[in-house]
């Protein structure tokens, strides 16, 4: 019966630590959540300031899962590269010793529950006082977690040594290493939580239940079992978060082989030649030193890594690309940002759906939209822009605004016109997809001149768009978009009048001359969509709103 009671301690004292960590977790997200995604995302674009990123982002917000889940997100939304994402989780990997060595020198050093029990009582009754979107209401919230972590600490260390008192552990220096490290890894991964599985086995050597070499090689396997949750994350994800995932897992299955088989002279190494002879802090100092000495080994080969990596998990185009790693639910600068590239990708698929209905040389940027897209044909390309602007527009519908400013949710509802308007310049084309098909196969010498023109100036028209889009971030479009327009404007009028003459000239039936105004008009139509779709992504507000003064010409 005793055996149970302290069984039961210790597992609540696992409970309360974990609840603890994600009371830390979900306080400091909200606290600083932004604050620290936008830091990661304007600090990583190089691999050193990637790595120092992760690191710090990680010790402070205390979850290495936390900042790794956030990296998913930022390689769903094409913000990061394959190998700074990746330097990222390498400093991520740093960051998290930050707690095992908060609990190694406060949990077992420091008679912290005197501080604890205050902590969760006083901010556990702030947390019923103070509404949830209030600022005192978080930090009541990482308060009482800090205080909830070392009570679970305590009741982990009250039921273990008790444990160890009635039970021979003596037994278990039989066992190879390998067995700690497959027990780690399989603690860390039903428990989703490294720093919980080091607290474990801090508490276990403080019993002295276990000894140092097999406490090392237990906090071996927690570091390939905290990778678990990022695989889990990234299975219904695009590829690139799949490969992110799995380098990670890749990466710390290759350290903790390499570190296993040189543990014992590493260990020698802690405690004789460094002479550390608190094993408490040596296991910290054995976590902190795997994981720098992890980052040197590897940092040269990430760029090779990333190549490989990119290799990997080919996706087959299908679907929306970039909203679905970020849901609409959460909202924010980075939903936006997924719906912004999801924006971009889509015109591009606009652009070459329009120019395959032409078979015209305007580039395809497979880069953009995938090679399995530009394979379809016009029908299975026109269904499948449908279905990706339905998956857009219920993406938009169910946008969380909550956390945008007024700014952001302006340019959203241009984003939103964009995407509309896209998918109108398609619609357009689509409309006249068989009088298209009749010019181009028509016998009638003006007729087929009419499609090659078309066909000519259609490629011209939609490099232009293309080169525009594919300018680097911060170039100003505007007096090319005005340009732009204003040519269509004039190519309207010049083909309208053109049509009356040819059909005098010619001796076309009002038949044939009532269908290529009606082509016409729908071509220009698209331009002209097409315009107000790229006006609406390229430019600011007062730019894109000049656009509404400007005279019509379609008639």
């Amino acid at each position: 019966m005793q055996f149970f009671y302290d069984l039961s301690m210790m597992g609540a004292g696992i409970g309360l630590f974990l609840m603890g960590t994600n009371f830390l977790e979900e306080a400091l997200s909200k606290l600083a959540g932004r604050s620290f995604k936008v830091f990661l995302k304007t600090q990583t674009n190089n691999k050193f300031k990637a790595v120092a990123s992760g690191a710090i982002v990680t010790a402070v917000l205390q979850s290495s899962s936390v900042v790794s889940l956030m990296v998913l997100a930022f390689v769903g939304s094409g913000v990061l590269a394959m190998q700074n994402a990746l330097s990222v989780i390498l400093g991520a990997n740093i960051g998290t010793t930050l707690t095992s060595w908060i609990v190694a020198t406060l949990g077992f050093k420091v008679n912290i529950e005197s501080i604890a029990y205050p902590l969760v009582g006083i901010f556990g009754i702030a947390l019923t006082l103070f509404r949830a979107e209030q600022k005192a209401f978080h930090w009541s919230k990482f308060l009482f977690g800090f205080g909830l972590l070392f009570i679970g600490l305590s009741f982990m260390k009250s039921g273990f040594e008790e444990i160890a008192m009635g039970f021979d552990f003596s037994l278990l220096s039989s066992y190879p290493l390998v067995v700690f490290v497959l027990a780690g890894f399989v603690l860390t991964s039903l428990i989703q939580s490294s720093s919980a599985t080091v607290a474990i086995t801090l508490t276990a050597l403080n019993s002295e239940a276990i000894t140092l070499l097999p406490a090392m090689a237990m906090v071996l396997g927690s570091e390939v079992g905290t990778t678990i949750k990022l695989l889990i994350a990234s299975v219904n994800g695009i590829a690139a978060k799949k490969r992110v995932a799995f380098g990670n897992f890749i990466y710390n299955t290759f350290i903790i082989i390499l570190v296993l088989i040189t543990l014992k002279p590493i260990n020698t190494f802690i405690t004789n030649v460094v002479n550390i002879q608190d094993d408490l802090l040596a296991l910290v100092v054995f976590q902190s030193g795997i994981n720098v000495l992890g980052v040197i080994l590897f940092f040269p080969f990430l760029n090779g890594f990333g190549r490989l990596l990119n290799n990997m998990f080919i996706g087959n185009g299908e679907g929306v690309k970039y909203i679905t790693s970020v849901p609409a639910s959460t909202g924010g600068e980075l939903a936006l940002d997924a719906l912004v590239k999801e924006t971009r990708r889509f015109i591009f698929m606009v652009i070459d759906f329009v120019s395959n209905s032409f078979e015209s040389g305007v580039k395809r940027e497979t880069e953009q939209i995938g090679d399995n897209y530009s394979a379809k044909s016009i029908t299975e390309k026109y269904a499948y822009l449908k279905q990706i602007h339905g998956e857009m527009h219920a993406y938009a519908v169910k946008f969380n605004k909550t956390g945008l400013n007024s700014e952001e949710l302006e340019f959203l509802d241009r984003i939103n016109a964009s995407i509309r308007n896209s998918m109108f310049a398609a619609k357009s084309i689509k409309d006249s997809q068989l009088d298209i098909d009749q010019f181009r196969n028509s016998s009638n010498d003006v007729k087929y001149q009419i499609y090659a023109h078309r066909s000519e100036e259609l490629t011209k028209f939609y490099d232009r768009i293309s080169t525009l889009l594919l300018k680097p971030d911060g170039f100003n479009a505007f007096e090319d978009m005005v340009d732009i327009y204003h040519t269509i404007q004039k190519g309207y009028t010049e083909e309208l009048n053109n049509l009356y003459k040819d059909g005098t000239d010619f001796n076309l039936t009002d038949v044939e001359i009532s269908t290529l105004i009606n082509f016409n008009r729908e071509i220009y139509n698209s331009y002209k969509a097409i315009v107000w779709a790229i006006k609406d992504y390229l430019l600011t507000k007062e730019q894109s709103q000049y656009f509404g003064e400007l005279p019509g010409f379609i008639r």
